[in-house]
């Protein structure tokens, strides 16, 4: 039924587009029916595959930068205070930023030649802040009787790190993940859009392009491929925390 229900309304809401539409007599560059969106998919699928795989290897490689940054950073916030209390305050600044506002800046810095340095760079940033905070709250999270008996046993500060915090961080760490991993897509595209111009690849400038040109079916074919993309993305981070917490976390249904 899990899958059942999810597929059923899917296809409900699709035939009643399609007969609303064509009811309506709406046209098409306002809102296309879904089989006239289907029919541009099939035909620009090779370009826009293409201009698909350029915006996810800048998501995967901000994705992949954020999370070690963030989970780095994080252990340094834990292992001094010092350190938190001179650095927070500006991954916070990150955070709340538009990314929109930083983007020009960003483009001129690394030159209007380099626009895939500046979607990976801006990507990143807007992936980075919840892997530093769900890191810096598992690092925190450890049972203090654990925590005393490693120090009981004069575990050194790497053991006491390695063995029992990550290990006691990870599933506030990968729902951090979770949660980076559509963003980083959500920074890649905004990116694209604010930062794009003539060298851009990436699939956001494709939307822009189909859109000025009043190509809507077009427009919903390439929203519907980055919606497929974030879908697979958040699939394939949450199949990572089912296998590495199914064993133990009482989340999961599997603990002893």
């Amino acid at each position: 039924m899990s899958r059942f229900l999810p597929l059923s309304v899917g296809i409900f809401v699709l035939s009643l587009w399609e007969a609303l539409v064509r009811v309506l007599d709406v046209p098409k560059f306002i809102l296309p029916p879904p089989s006239m969106i289907a029919d541009a998919l099939i035909s620009n699928f090779p370009q826009l595959l293409d201009a698909l795989w350029e915006t996810f290897k800048l998501t995967v490689l901000a994705f992949a930068a954020s999370f070690v940054g963030g989970l780095a950073l994080a252990v340094l916030f834990v292992r001094s205070r010092l350190i938190e209390r001179s650095f927070l305050p500006y991954a916070l600044v990150l955070q709340v930023t538009p990314i929109v506002a930083i983007a020009p800046q960003i483009v001129i810095w690394v030159g209007v030649d380099h626009v895939e340095r500046a979607v990976f760079i801006l990507a990143t940033i807007v992936a980075f802040f919840p892997i530093l905070s769900n890191a810096s709250l598992g690092l925190r999270s450890v049972d203090p009787g654990l925590m005393d008996l490693f120090k009981l046993y004069r575990a050194s500060g790497v053991q006491r790190l390695w063995l029992l915090q990550l290990p006691s961080a990870l599933p506030a760490l990968l729902a951090g993940a979770r949660i980076s991993a559509g963003l980083a897509l959500i920074g890649a595209v905004v990116a694209e859009f604010v930062a794009g111009s003539g060298e851009a690849v990436g699939l956001a400038w494709r939307i822009s392009e189909s859109a000025s040109r009043l190509q809507t079916p077009l427009t919903f074919a390439a929203l519907l491929l980055l919606s497929l993309t974030g879908l697979a993305l958040n699939a394939l981070v949450t199949m990572i925390e089912k296998r590495l917490l199914r064993h133990w976390h009482p989340a999961h249904g599997e603990a002893s």
